[in-house]
C-alpha cells in the first residue's frame, strides 16, 4: 500500500454544454473521499467514447457540471487501499464506464450477487455519477482518477494500454451482447454501424468464431475497412436497393451500434432467421422506431439491449484480446489536445476510436 498522496486531481472539466465544442477548462477538483477499497491511477491512456460526447453536451438528460468525462481509463496503481485484493502499487490497471455497485450495501442485491453489477440499481457511473456516500464521480481526461477497486481490471501483459483502454467501454458494450447471445461458432451475425463500436464488433464476433459476420452501414466508403477488419461481407443500405429483402432470414444475430432514432428497424428485422436476436447498443437522444407486433410474432424474433458489461466479463474480454491478439483501430492524441480531440470526434473523424495519452 502507498499512503503518500503527493500529487492533485486536475483534469478537463466541462463547465457547460458548450464543452462538446472543444470548450473545457483545464482545473483541479476534488474527487470521493478515500476510502480503504479505493484505488488511486495515474493515467496514461483513456479512450474517447461516444458517451463523453452525450454527456458533455447534455444529450441524455441534464448533466451535472463541472463533469469531467472519459471512461476507458489505463494507468498505473499509485495508491492502493489496505482492504484491496489482487492489485498492488505500479500493478497496469483500468476502469471501465462502471466505478461502481451498491455490492449489498443498501439492500440485498439480486444483481450484484448474481455477478450482474453493471445492472445494479445503484450503479457510479465513471464520470458524471454519485457514489454512495454522496461524492461526485470524475472521470479519465485527466491526471489521476480514484475508483472502488471491485471495478478496477489488470491489463493482460500481452495487451498495450493504448489498445486497451477503449476495450474497457466500447469494447465490453459489444462483446457482452455477443457472447450472451450465443455468438460463435454456427452463427451468422450482422454488426450494424462500422464505427468505433461497431468496429470492435466485428473484431469480436471473428474472435468468438462465428461462421459468417456481416457489416451493415448506410453507405459504401467503409466496406474496405469493415472486411479488413474481419467481415465477411457487408450491407450499404443506402446504396443496395431493396437490401432487406435481398438478405432477409440470412442472421442468427443482429448487435446495432448506430445511436439514431431513425434507424430502419423494421428492415433489420427482416435479416433475422426465425428466432433470430437482435440486441440495441447504441443510444439514442430519443425514442427508437416503433415496429408491429407482427414483425416479432411471425418469426418469433426477439428485440433486447445491453448495457456495457460484468467485471467478470470485462476480465474475460481482455484476456481474449490478448490471447487471439485483437486489436482496435485507434489514434493516439496527446492530453492536452483533448478538445481539438472532442471536436474531431464530434465530426465523425475517428477511424475508429481516439485514445488521449500523458
Amino acid at each position: 500500500m502507498s499512503s503518500n498522496e503527493n500529487y492533485k486531481f486536475e483534469g478537463w472539466v466541462g463547465v457547460d454544454k458548450s464543452a462538446v465544442d472543444g470548450k473545457m477548462v483545464w482545473q483541479s477538483y476534488n474527487p470521493k473521499s478515500w476510502e480503504e477499497t479505493d484505488i488511486d491511477i495515474e493515467i496514461t491512456h483513456c479512450g474517447i467514447c461516444g458517451s463523453d460526447l452525450h454527456t458533455l453536451r447534455s444529450g441524455w438528460g441534464e448533466t451535472n457540471y463541472p463533469c469531467v468525462v472519459g471512461h476507458e481509463i489505463v494507468g498505473k496503481a499509485v495508491r492502493v487501499g489496505s482492504k484491496v485484493n489482487g492489485i498492488k502499487v505500479n500493478d497496469r490497471v483500468g476502469v471501465g464506464a462502471q466505478c461502481d455497485s451498491c455490492l449489498g450495501r443498501k439492500e440485498d442485491c439480486e444483481d450484484c450477487e448474481s455477478g450482474l453489477e453493471n445492472h445494479c440499481s445503484y450503479i457510479t457511473p465513471t464520470y458524471d455519477g454519485k457514489f454512495l456516500n454522496g461524492d461526485k464521480s470524475y472521470g479519465g481526461y485527466a491526471k489521476y482518477h480514484r475508483s472502488p477497486s471491485h471495478f478496477v481490471f489488470k491489463i493482460p501483459d500481452a495487451l498495450p494500454s493504448s489498445a486497451a483502454a477503449p476495450m474497457l467501454c466500447g469494447g465490453v458494450t459489444t462483446y457482452s451482447p455477443l457472447k450472451n447471445n450465443g455468438c460463435g461458432p454456427g452463427k451468422r451475425v450482422g454488426i450494424v454501424g462500422v464505427g468505433g463500436l461497431g468496429h470492435f464488433g466485428i473484431l469480436w464476433a471473428k474472435a468468438l468464431d462465428a461462421d459468417h459476420v456481416v457489416g451493415i452501414s448506410r453507405r459504401g466508403d467503409k466496406r474496405e475497412d469493415a472486411l479488413k477488419l474481419g467481415a465477411d461481407a457487408y450491407i450499404a443500405t443506402e446504396e443496395e436497393k431493396d437490401w432487406e429483402t435481398k438478405y432477409a432470414h440470412s442472421l442468427d444475430l443482429i448487435v446495432c451500434t448506430v445511436s439514431s432514432t431513425k434507424l430502419p428497424l423494421s428492415k433489420y428485422l427482416q435479416l433475422l432467421r426465425t428466432k433470430g436476436r437482435y440486441v440495441q447498443v447504441g443510444v439514442p437522444e430519443g425514442p427508437l422506431p416503433a415496429v408491429h407486433a407482427f414483425e416479432l410474432i411471425m418469426k418469433g424474433v426477439t428485440i433486447g439491449g445491453s448495457s456495457i458489461g460484468s467485471p467478470n466479463e470485462i476480465r474475460e474480454m481482455l484476456q481474449l484480446a490478448a490471447d487471439r491478439n485483437v486489436r482496435p483501430w485507434i489514434e493516439e492524441r496527446p492530453m492536452k489536445e483533448a478538445n481539438t480531440a472532442v471536436v474531431d470526434m464530434k465530426d465523425g473523424k475517428a477511424r475508429y476510436r481516439y485514445v488521449l495519452f500523458n
